[in-house]
């Protein structure tokens, strides 16, 4: 199938999960289990979505090189000019192994169509731990949902702020987002089972250094003066509420915020700037696999 499946989970409407929706135009393109949904304007991706069978996946060896996506214009796309010659990663946000499930050939097709340049981002390219957490997030979820479909819909993207510096004629993103659904178990109507009922969880991959608004000023604006990328600094990764990565991010998640597993967020506005410095209420900094909530089963 191409594009991303709203009804991935199961055809019970109470498992559905649309595509993010937004007030402002974004360009939808479809690949092979996942969408992207392109923001012209900043010319990466304000949302991607994929479904993941964790039961068929097939991790073949890695396969495809980066390129524009033939589905939108050049000029709306971040491509090779944004990462040449630069210690920048071309992060993807749908990562390679997750719509790679299937038939051999149709994971190959699947991991070589997420080597499109508008499913990648700027990011940090040395290796930390809570880099390493942060790719793993799927299949930490996928040992939960093992319990139940052992299926997962990944919805990723970043989070653009008016603030973002801007490098190569491109606003660089600072946080990225992420919320993983799943369905919980149920056999519905007619069979004395409770119908299935959908989770979800959401995080937040922060990339801003650990300077005072100040010092950031002064560092980011000395870099660009002469060519530089921005300062970026070491990923952090947070769980956060549903709730908050639409109040970050602008986007409509529709049934994802009900369905969040650590319940509603707290009632209180969202200051995204201090993220590094002082974490919202509700927000928790991750460390390893078994800070996440919910914990797979034993």
């Amino acid at each position: 199938m191409t594009g991303y499946d709203a009804q991935f989970l199961g055809p019970d409407e109470a498992v559905r999960v649309p595509l993010p929706t937004a007030g402002r135009p974004l360009r939808q393109l479809d690949h092979p289990r996942f969408s992207v949904l392109l923001d012209p304007q900043r010319r990466l991706a304000a949302a991607t979505a994929c479904t993941v069978d964790g039961a068929r996946l097939r991790p073949l060896p890695r396969s495809g090189s980066w390129r524009l996506d033939p589905q939108a214009p050049p000029h709306e796309q971040a491509g090779n000019e944004l990462y040449r010659h630069n210690p920048l990663d071309r992060g993807h946000l749908v990562r390679r192994l997750d719509p790679m499930w299937g038939t051999i050939e149709e994971a190959r097709e699947a991991g070589e169509a997420t080597f499109v340049y508008t499913n990648a981002a700027p990011q940090v390219a040395e290796l930390n731990q809570s880099k390493e957490l942060w790719n793993g997030l799927e299949d930490h979820v996928l040992e939960y949902a093992d319990a139940h479909d052992h299926r997962v819909v990944v919805h990723t993207g970043c989070v653009f702020l008016g603030a973002d510096p801007v490098y190569r004629g491109v606003a660089i993103p600072r946080q990225f987002w992420k919320v993983v659904a799943w369905a919980a178990a149920g056999d519905g109507p007619g069979t004395g089972s409770p119908a299935p009922t959908l989770q979800s969880a959401a995080f937040v991959l922060d990339q801003t250094p650990l300077l005072t608004d100040a010092e950031l000023s002064t560092a980011t604006g000395r870099a660009l003066a002469v060519g530089h990328v921005p300062p970026l600094g070491p990923f952090r990764t947070f769980q956060v509420p549903v709730a908050d990565v639409e109040r970050l991010t602008g986007l409509g998640l529709g049934p994802l915020v009900a369905a969040d597993v650590r319940g509603p967020a707290p009632d209180r506005p969202l200051e995204p700037r201090t993220v590094s410095h002082r974490p919202p209420s509700g927000w928790t900094e991750l460390t390893r696999p078994a800070d996440v909530v919910p914990a797979p089963p034993r």
